[in-house]
Parts: C-alpha cells; sequence; structure tokens
C-alpha cells in the first residue's frame, strides 16, 4: 500500500527544472522560432507504423512542446498510451534550437525506451518542416511535418536503403491539439 501510494503522489508532482522552461520565444528571433514555436502546447495523436511485412501496428498517445532556454529553443515529449491502462508512457523528447548561421534548426532526439539519439538539422521547405538525419544504421532519414494547421499536422518519418533513389515511411502521426 505504502509502495502504491508513493507511486501515484509521484506521477501528479510537477517537476521543472529552474531555468530550463520559458514563457515564450526570445524576441529578437521571434520570427524564425516560429517554424517550431507553431506547436508549443499540448496534442493527441495517432500513430502508425508499417512493418516490413506489410503489417501496421497502431497506436494512440500525445506530444507536449514547451518554449525552453529563456526561449531560443523548443522541448518536446512524445507519450504513447498503454493499451490496457490507458496511460501516457514517455517514448522521448527532442530538443530544437535555431541557429542563425545555417538560417537552420539543430534537433536532437533522445530516447532512452529505443536506445537512440538521432541528429537533425530543420528547414522549412515549401509548405513541409524537414528534418534531415540519418538512422542509427546509417541510413538517410527525414522527419517531416506536413499538413499543418493551427489545430493538427502530420508528422512522418521516411528512410532510404539506397543512397536517397527511393524512400520508405516507417513512422506517420496524425496530431490534433488537446481540447482545454
Amino acid at each position: 500500500m505504502m509502495n502504491e501510494l508513493a507511486g501515484s503522489k509521484q506521477q501528479s508532482q510537477v517537476w521543472t527544472i529552474k531555468g530550463l522552461g520559458a514563457e515564450g520565444p526570445f524576441p529578437e528571433l521571434k520570427e524564425k522560432l516560429m517554424l517550431f514555436g507553431q506547436f508549443v502546447g499540448d496534442w493527441e495523436m495517432d500513430a502508425r507504423y508499417p512493418q516490413p511485412d506489410g503489417t501496421e501496428i497502431k497506436a494512440k498517445g500525445e506530444i507536449h512542446f514547451g518554449w525552453i532556454l529563456n526561449g531560443r529553443g523548443v522541448q518536446d515529449v512524445w507519450m504513447g498510451k498503454d493499451q490496457r491502462t490507458g496511460r501516457a508512457i514517455p517514448s522521448g523528447t527532442t530538443i530544437r534550437y535555431y541557429e542563425p548561421k545555417i538560417d537552420a534548426w539543430h534537433s536532437i532526439w533522445i530516447s532512452p525506451k529505443q536506445g537512440i539519439v538521432q541528429s537533425f538539422v530543420a528547414r522549412k521547405e515549401g509548405e513541409e518542416i524537414v528534418l534531415r538525419g540519418e538512422t542509427k544504421e546509417g541510413y538517410s532519414e527525414h522527419w517531416i511535418f506536413s499538413e499543418i494547421t493551427p489545430a493538427s499536422f502530420r508528422w512522418r518519418a521516411v528512410e532510404s536503403r539506397d543512397k536517397e533513389r527511393t524512400w520508405t515511411v516507417t513512422e506517420e502521426m496524425h496530431a490534433c491539439r488537446s481540447k482545454p
């Protein structure tokens, strides 16, 4: 009973690191920072994970974006829903910041659950935001935000195992802002 009580108490507490969170974008870079700043807030998502055998795994989850480091960056947490309990389980976090010298964003995905740290460089390309990087095996990978509106977006991961001649969707998510 005591462990159960301690566990529920821990889950209800909000933990923050002093100096990490920020109220909004850094004023001098506000326009550039809104590329990812537009996602700040809470989202619900439906995901699909195509498998090599042609089947799909489907899941639900949530994503939470927030301003960090004096408004110079955006951090998010991606969470999957446990199918039995409905509880949100963190999958990983992305830290993104705008680099004026290259007019692009650095984006680092960290997932202890998957044992992955991935770095990307992100830019707006047409109506999409494209993050370019590599899989842990060294293949080209793009993470793409598209169909972006104030209330929804589509996110997908594609990879190429033939030097970018063809691309395969490995993950796809549709997200909608959570209702307050």
